[in-house]
């Protein structure tokens, strides 16, 4: 008998647009702005634009960043 395999659905995201946020995983870890351009990819994974003070952008997967 075959077993069905499970594919998990990505969490209900608690970021929105505007948000303060700080990464606190990954290759930006540390750094913090504003969150832009929530994007769901292909692969199911949300990702968004984090915008910092001085104007510097950078794009990261939502699960990597905390609202402050």
């Amino acid at each position: 008998m075959a077993t069905k395999k499970k594919t998990a659905k990505p969490a209900k995201p608690s970021i929105k647009d505007g948000d303060r946020c700080k990464v606190i995983a990954g290759t930006h870890a540390g750094k913090a702005g504003r969150a832009t351009d929530l994007n769901v990819s292909k692969t199911g994974h949300l990702t968004i634009t984090v915008v910092q003070a001085g104007g510097e952008r950078f794009k990261t997967l939502a699960k990597n960043v905390q609202v402050v």
